[in-house]
């Protein structure tokens, strides 16, 4: 197990392992969770870690990501068979740990919970979930409501980026993890947008 290093050398090895697009992308998610963090309360170092490593398995190929998960005992459904890329936040979350000696159970889990989310998040991981949406770099149509509301309800922005993937893929003709889809009920159930209590 390898002592925490210094945020420093994490961006000097992210820089490494990563696409120069992923890594702008990953500077650019953890100084958005930063920005909420500061809203919502959420200890500040936390949250630019989480963000700064939420991607750290993301340019391992699918190959490698299965012979890690499988290594660490992480779950593989036929959704994750088809699609491996699903595994890099759980398999970064068990990386991070080993590689970098973050340890924190609330950084691995907003780590592992950031692509598809999880009927229950900590804010933390609400947090990661989102600002990896609506990081600077990135751009896609409606990407200014939802940056608008995550500075207002944060579980509302949850919903939104959700629902976003789930239509994303819906058009692409592209398999939906069901972990999105309960992700997305969870949080529909919680906010004023639910058709059902109404």
């Amino acid at each position: 197990m390898s002592k925490k290093i210094k945020e420093e050398e994490i961006i000097k090895r992210l820089k490494a392992i990563l696409s120069s697009k992923r890594y702008q992308h990953s500077l650019g998610v953890r100084d958005t969770a930063v920005k909420l963090a500061q809203l919502y309360g959420v200890d500040l170092g936390k949250a630019s870690l989480a963000g700064l490593v939420h991607d750290w398995a993301k340019d391992l190929t699918d190959e490698l990501l299965l012979k890690k998960a499988e290594q660490f005992g992480i779950l593989v459904d036929n959704i994750c068979l088809v699609c491996p890329n699903l595994l890099h936040g759980p398999v970064g979350a068990e990386l991070i740990s080993r590689e970098l000696g973050i340890q924190d159970q609330e950084i691995r889990e907003a780590v592992a919970q950031h692509t598809m989310g999880s009927e229950k998040m900590s804010t933390l991981a609400k947090i990661i979930f989102v600002a990896d949406y609506i990081e600077p770099n990135r751009n896609y149509p409606g990407i200014d409501r939802l940056r608008e509301i995550a500075f207002k309800k944060l579980d509302l922005a949850v919903l939104m980026a959700a629902e976003q993937t789930i239509k994303y893929l819906l058009e692409k003709k592209e398999i939906i993890h069901p972990q999105t889809v309960l992700t997305r009920n969870a949080f529909l159930i919680l906010s004023d947008e639910n058709e059902c209590r109404r």
